[in-house]
Parts: structure tokens; sequence; C-alpha cells
């Protein structure tokens, strides 16, 4: 499962998409989305959000 990223609680500090391996988040509407076709649930982008607004979908 892919994992997605709660809008609301996003700081877009883009700490998750440096850390995402297959660059499958980007920024939309001053916050990060996760493409989830790209997304292989590896998980890197959910242990360094400082707001744990990435969870599993």
């Amino acid at each position: 499962m892919a994992y997605v990223i709660a809008a609301d609680d996003c700081v877009n500090c883009a700490a998750c998409e440096g850390e995402c391996p297959v660059d499958a988040i980007s920024e939309k509407d001053d916050a990060r989305f996760i493409d989830a076709d790209l997304c292989t649930s590896c998980g890197a982008c959910a242990d360094v959000c400082p707001t744990e607004c990435i969870t599993e979908a």
C-alpha cells in the first residue's frame, strides 16, 4: 500500500521529498503529495516527517 500525506497537517518542509528513493513526492496546493503509482511503501518519508502526517493508505 502506498503512503499518503494529510495535507492539513503538512507544514511543507520537504523533508519527505528528499528521502523518497523513487521521487514519488511532489508539491501540490502548498503541501506535499505522494504519487501512489510510484510509491514503493518503503516508509522513508514517514520516518523523517516532523509532524507525523504521513501514513499508510
